[in-house]
């Protein structure tokens, strides 16, 4: 999962990339990078946070009025800087692209562009095997008359071909602002647009909460399928979406968006809300009577109060974050985000000390997060602690962007609810049900469809085995050894758990 921003307009809009970026920070905390393009590319990338890569030096190189910018999220391979995006390739006209999202069919994908049109990729990056596969298709066209639906045509080539999650931007040089999502629209891009003095500036991002740092409006969703081109002239172009049904993230809305974000017109905060209201019936039907609701800030806050509203106990903020920390569940390394969980939240003593609390978190992931919260609570006072996620069990791996790609890293693939209970060391465990997720979310209520795979193991884009085998083997390549393969099982409170990475 990373954060993408495009922007096109009459002036400079390196600045405005930056400022895109920071709304987005959230989204990925590993590397950052921009390019722009006047005469030629200018490009500027590195590790870290979008503050630490752009100095005012940096961004007075970036020059013109067409850009992009990316803000990298890991979720496979290594942190090299030189995996840090945005990717460009001088032929044809000269490309410039970022992405969000996993491509699943790497392999077989790499190895058609090696044989077919003899291009081989320098990285195992994902957004090289797009770049390359969309400017193969380019290639094919009449360059000296490109038209915008030969443009549309070697996008929809390249959907068929590359196999995931995607949503991608690009520059093509001379001509204009291209952005196309996958088949089944499973990451989120919206376009926008701002009036100047001198002319409409457009732009796309990840999330909406950029555009209203901004001042653009909103326009659109890019749709499944779909293909927004904005040419020299800006006028806007759009590729109709494959008539496929959508299968976006749900864990959009459960945990990565802000917010403040809305999303296919449903806002992330209302939806976190009523995630909490539909968990009561279970806390009621558990038996449990807490004295108050508390949630692990920040993703958890809404869920938290939607639950304290609908069961009539108190809500307090009792947790509270170090906002200079980063998301832990981000974090490269599990040494990392044990150090963050340690030391971005404070417990307030006086609120916890002898009180039952029900603590909410948007999700279990791997567990250890999990037991350390509710360590810190005991450590002051908490008489006892029930652990609730506003989201159903997490069994099967995600493939699409989100860092659990392995099933033996996912503490419930692997144990009971009450197994997990006396793993994390809480007096309750409670879970979304995964049938209320599905009714809150469903078509009929205006969604138009999502992915539920990571809670059920049923994948959008079929039979994905072989791709989960690749995953396991490079992981494990990646750590030099074989951890993670298998786990005990948790017989007591004491028992020895499994050790999987943060969250």
């Amino acid at each position: 999962m990373c954060g993408i921003v495009g922007f096109y307009g009459p002036d400079d809009v390196a600045h405005d990339i930056v400022f895109g970026l920071t709304a987005l920070q959230h989204r990925g905390q590993d590397a950052a990078g921009i390019a722009t393009f006047d005469d030629n590319f200018h490009l500027c990338k590195g590790n870290g946070l979008i503050a630490d890569v752009f100095k005012p030096k940096q961004l007075k190189k970036l020059k013109g009025n067409i850009g992009i910018g990316h803000a990298r999220y890991t979720t496979q391979g290594s942190n090299d800087a030189e995996l840090a995006q945005p990717f460009t390739t001088s032929y044809p006209f000269g490309l410039a692209m970022v992405h969000n999202g996993n491509v699943i069919n790497f392999r077989s994908a790499a190895k058609r562009l090696h044989e077919k049109y003899h291009v081989l990729p320098k990285t195992s990056n994902d957004l090289e095997l797009i770049m390359y596969t969309f400017a193969s298709e380019l290639r094919l066209k009449n360059l000296d008359n490109l038209s915008v639906i030969d443009i549309f045509d070697a996008v929809e080539t390249t959907q068929e071909l590359v196999k995931g999650a995607y949503a991608t931007i690009t520059i093509i040089a001379g001509h204009g602002l291209l952005a196309f999502n996958d088949p089944l629209g499973i990451r989120p891009l919206v376009l926008g647009r701002r009036e100047t003095e001198n002319g409409p500036i457009y732009a796309f991002a990840s999330e909406s909460t950029c555009f209203d740092y901004l001042g653009f409006e909103f326009i659109k969703n890019v749709g499944p399928g779909q293909a927004v081109f904005i040419d020299k002239d800006y006028k806007v172009h759009y590729k109709n979406p494959y008539n496929l049904p959508k299968a976006f993230c749900v864990f959009e809305h459960i945990y990565f968006a802000r917010e403040d974000s809305t999303i296919h017109g449903r806002l992330v905060a209302r939806e976190r809300v009523r995630l909490g209201k539909i968990l009561a019936r279970k806390v009621i039907e558990s038996g449990i009577q807490p004295d108050m609701v508390i949630d692990v800030p920040s993703s958890g806050y809404f869920a938290a109060s939607g639950l304290a509203e609908a069961i009539g106990v108190p809500y307090r903020r009792a947790l509270v974050k170090n906002n200079h920390m980063g998301r832990s569940f981000i974090v490269s390394s599990q040494a990392g985000r044990e150090d963050i969980v340690k030391k971005k939240l404070n417990p307030i003593r006086e609120f916890v000390a002898g009180k039952k609390i029900a603590v909410v978190d948007d999700s279990i992931v791997r567990g250890t997060t999990s037991r350390r919260i509710v360590r810190i609570l005991r450590e002051a006072g908490a008489k006892e602690v029930y652990f609730i996620s506003s989201a159903p069990p997490i069994i099967s791996p995600c493939i699409y962007g989100i860092d659990m790609a392995m099933s033996t890293e996912l503490i419930a693939a692997n144990y009971t609810e009450e197994e997990i209970c006396r793993y994390i060391e809480a007096d309750k465990v409670i879970y979304q049900s995964i049938e209320d997720l599905q009714e809150l979310f469903s078509e009929e209520k205006g969604n138009g469809g999502n992915c539920f795979a990571c809670f059920t193991g049923k994948y959008p884009t079929g039979d994905v085995t072989k791709y989960l085998r690749h995953i396991q083997e490079e992981r494990q390549s990646h750590r030099g050894d074989k951890k993670g393969s298998s786990v005990e099982p948790v017989t007591s409170v004491s028992a020895k758990a499994p050790e999987p990475t943060e969250h």
